[in-house]
């Protein structure tokens, strides 16, 4: 055989194995009982089969279909003893930060250590049963997308992350460079600040270009800012007409850090998706939101967290005074959401607090007037509306996404379940 022969035999050999399939990955999860989504309700036993990262099907155990993917060698996870149920998702975290009261350490730590901070965290969030988050604003320039790529590919244990990268403010406000001299502002300033619509709209665009998911504002003033100038609107309507125009030309939803009732009126009516937080809700606010289609963000646990703080030293004066200002409110925020027919969503502004302890949530949501069930819906079904992926995640469904938690008891009789997670498989990977 000549030469030129053998070669085109080995590379026609080398295309054959290079074009055939892989072996699918088939994973079996036998359940001791399966919570579709938060309309259901618990099935018994039941085995859900996962083939290369998604949901095949849920099949009673003696199935048929069950010896088959048997026969083919699929991994069995052994969770007959459990509750199983979609991963949960909190759309509102900073994966890159862990709770200080040290501002000044903006001027004095590196970027390679927040994303070391980030995977840190992403792992953490996972195994206490989070598989999708919202990131809105880390420290450094790329850290949250990088985590969000490395999450993606299997390289860092985490959820799926969905993030606004840096957050776009007004100059001097809060989510600007506070605290520091003149020359120290300048040096740290992140460049997504703003002044006037069109520079505004500016932002978002360079946002867009930097590799945002979503944009994320601070439309009022806020409590762990070193600055003391209220929790009300901090951009003009126009400004914000002009953030949310610019973000949905480029396909970008905008979520609005909003306290004072005035502003999250105006960010409503600038047609913002999500209002973060919303300490000071009233009527007029709530009327702004339902007719805007907005949804509200409690981040309970965020109240929860700095209020455990207070009188430690940790704040600095003037933070501990807006932490007693809005301490009063907080309690009722999802009653008054309620009260107005607001829509709510879950997130909980990990990182305020230590990262791990996000389903404290559902107990205060409870508190407030929530029941097991909107609440559990409030973190699976809602929230994957909210970002825009109801097709792929919130539901134990063919199809979707195999983003998946177990836990002792069920969490529809009693929410409090979910603060101890046993088992989290994110987009087919087990967290270990």
């Amino acid at each position: 055989m000549s030469l030129l022969k053998r070669i085109a035999g080995a590379v026609t050999a080398l295309i054959a194995v290079t074009a055939s399939p892989a072996a699918a990955e088939t994973i079996l999860i036998e359940a001791g009982s399966v919570i579709m989504d938060a309309d259901s309700q618990p099935t018994g036993p039941m085995t859900i089969v996962i083939v290369d990262g998604a949901i095949e099907g849920i099949y009673a155990p003696d199935a048929a279909a069950i010896a088959a993917y048997d026969a083919q060698g699929a991994q069995v996870i052994d969770l007959s003893d459990k509750t199983v149920l979609p991963g949960l998702v909190d759309l509102h975290t900073h994966l890159s930060g862990d709770p200080s009261g040290d501002f000044w350490r903006a001027a004095t730590t590196p970027p390679e250590y927040f994303t070391l901070i980030a995977a840190k965290n992403a792992r953490i969030t996972a195994l206490a049963g989070f598989t999708t988050v919202r990131d809105l604003g880390s420290r450094t320039d790329q850290v949250t997308q990088m985590l969000r790529l490395a999450t993606a590919e299997g390289l860092v244990p985490g959820p799926r992350v969905i993030t606004s990268a840096r957050t776009i403010s007004i100059i001097g406000g809060h989510g600007d460079t506070n605290g520091f001299t003149e020359h120290v502002n300048d040096v740290l300033d992140s460049g997504f600040t703003c002044t006037g619509p069109v520079e505004c709209a500016e932002k978002v665009r360079l946002a867009s270009q930097y590799g945002a998911d979503l944009i994320k504002i601070t439309a009022t003033g806020g409590v762990l800012s070193q600055q003391g100038r209220g929790l009300e609107a901090h951009f003009s309507d126009a400004e914000m007409r002009a953030i949310v125009d610019t973000a949905e030309t480029l396909g970008l939803r905008v979520a609005a850090h909003a306290h004072g009732a005035r502003g999250i009126e105006a960010a409503a009516r600038a047609g913002v998706h999500t209002i973060e937080h919303g300490t000071y809700i009233d009527e007029a606010a709530a009327r702004a939101m339902n007719e805007a289609g907005t949804t509200l963000i409690p981040t309970l646990m965020a109240f929860e967290g700095i209020r455990q703080n207070l009188g430690t030293g940790f704040y600095s004066p003037v933070v501990e005074n807006k932490i007693r200002a809005v301490s009063e409110f907080a309690d009722t925020i999802v009653q008054r959401a309620r009260e107005n027919n607001v829509r709510i969503a879950f997130g909980t502004d990990a990182g305020v607090f230590p990262h791990g302890q996000n389903a404290g949530e559902f107990r205060l949501m409870v508190a407030g007037g929530m029941t097991n069930r909107e609440a559990l819906a409030a973190a699976t079904i809602v929230a994957a509306q909210v970002i825009g992926l109801e097709g792929e995640i919130g539901r134990i469904a063919p199809g979707f996404s195999a983003d998946i938690i177990a836990v002792d008891g069920n969490p529809l009789a009693d929410v409090t379940v979910l603060e101890n997670v046993d088992f989290t498989m994110v987009r087919g990977r087990v967290i270990e």
